[in-house]
């Protein structure tokens, strides 16, 4: 358990610089990572490799048909990345909670808002 407790503050300590040279990994890098598996099902099962948002799945209720879609997220602001990822689970009856700092909403909004660079 203590080593645990050392490695995140070492590696809290590492994203935490905003400079990209000094970092063992980028913050492109660790956005990527964090994009890819948060904690549990990654951004990218529903949102894409690179945020661009996709069909999920189509069912019928009541003779009717619906189509559930994950929007693109490649191309908001940080602004409103972060509001929806802070949301109440109920605001969105898709979309899963996660437990993410600051940084790490940040990290992620810089990976996808710049991934088609990549």
């Amino acid at each position: 358990m203590k080593i645990y407790l050392i490695l995140i503050i070492f590696i809290s300590s590492i994203y935490s610089q905003e400079n990209d040279d000094n970092l063992f990994i980028t913050n492109f890098e660790y956005g990527q990572m964090l994009y890819t598996n948060p904690r549990g099902i990654g951004c990218i099962k529903c949102h894409g490799k690179k945020g661009e948002g996709m069909f999920i799945t189509r069912y019928t209720h009541k003779k009717k048909t619906y189509d559930i879609t994950a929007p693109a997220i490649n191309n908001i602001s940080l602004e409103k990345f972060t509001k929806v990822l802070k949301a109440k689970s109920s605001t969105s009856s898709i979309m899963p909670s996660y437990f993410l700092t600051n940084d790490e909403m940040k990290q992620i909004h810089l990976y996808v808002s710049n991934s088609e660079n990549y």
